[in-house]
This record gives structure tokens, sequence and C-alpha cells, in this order.
């Protein structure tokens, strides 16, 4: 782009730089981890689902469509209401709507590291900052860290006579855990 004097090239300028943004966020060099995932392709090809061009071909328009088909409606409305509570709100939707484990803790890792790229590359947008810290402080880890740091100062230095289960029915729960996905086959 050519910029001349005596030009009001302000409006265009500002287009460029916000495309220069966009792009920076697309690129594949991002540390998001965005790449990493082949959406099931490894898995695919193991069982016989992927084993020529055509099936390559299928699967990724299939990955395309599911992907376009979830997750557009989500990047729709946050774009359109760009508040704080209503993005926690679709964030806690679709965290309940995938039910996939594998794609929906990928999800959360490239939406967690985009937000801390986004908020320390884009510093001229306080709002990703204010919305990352908000974020931060919604996340159950966080919220229990002091309960965390109180627990290990109240049992750090504690005598083996003094270990004791303080909820018994948590360990008969946690034990009957393996159970919950097992089937019972019948000779």
């Amino acid at each position: 782009m050519q910029i001349s004097e005596g030009c009001d090239n302000g409006p265009r300028l500002a287009d460029s730089i916000a495309q220069w943004s966009q792009w920076q966020l697309l690129d594949s060099l991002l540390p998001t981890g965005g790449f990493a995932h082949s959406f099931g392709l490894e898995a695919a090809v193991q069982s016989n689902l992927v084993s020529n061009p055509d099936e390559l071909k299928t699967f990724i328009i299939h990955v395309l469509e599911n992907t376009g088909s979830l997750l557009l409606p989500f990047v729709h409305l946050a774009s359109v209401s760009p508040k704080l509570e209503t993005w926690h709100n679709l964030d806690k939707i679709l965290d309940a709507t995938l039910t996939n484990e594998v794609s929906r803790k990928a999800s959360i890792s490239q939406g967690s590291a985009l937000m801390r790229v986004g908020s320390a590359v884009f510093s001229e947008l306080p709002s990703l900052k204010t919305m990352r810290n908000a974020s931060l402080g919604s996340v159950l880890q966080h919220q229990l860290a002091p309960n965390a740091e109180a627990i290990l100062e109240k049992w750090k230095n504690r005598d083996v006579d003094d270990a004791c289960q303080v909820a018994p029915l948590l360990d008969t729960v946690q034990g009957c855990h393996g159970y919950l996905f097992s089937r019972l086959f019948s000779s």
C-alpha cells in the first residue's frame, strides 16, 4: 500500500492493519497448538475408514462439515454479541456439547493458548487481557488454589500415625470408577 502525503489514508490503513492482525491469528506458526490435532485421521487410518485418496477426501469433507456445523454458530454469536458474559456462556455450552474428550481437551488448550497469545500480542486491545484474566478466575483449579495451599499446610508435617481418610465415601466411589465403562463377557 502506498501512502501519499496529503491524502487521508486513515480508514484504509486501519483496514490494512486489521487484515494483518487477522493473518497473524491464522498463521500456522502461531503457538496455539491448533495444527497439532489431526481430527482423528490416525484413528481413521488404523480402523481402515481411510485407506485411499478418495476416502481421505471424504474424511476431510466430513471433518470440515462437522466442524463448521458445530463451531460456526458459536463463532457467529460471539461476534454479534462480543460481551464477556456471552462468551463465558458460549464456552460452557460448547464444553458440554463436545462429547469427544480428546476434542474437548484440544479445544480448551487451543482456546487458552490463543487467549494468552492474543492478549500478549495485541496489547492495544485491553479487553483481551481483561477477558483472559476473567477466564482464569473462573477456572475451578485457580479458584481452589487457596484451598489446596491450606490443605498442604494442614497435613504436610504430620506423622504416619496421623494419616487418615477424611472422606471414606469418596474412596469407595473412586474405587468404582473402573467399573463404569467395563463390559462383562459371558463365556
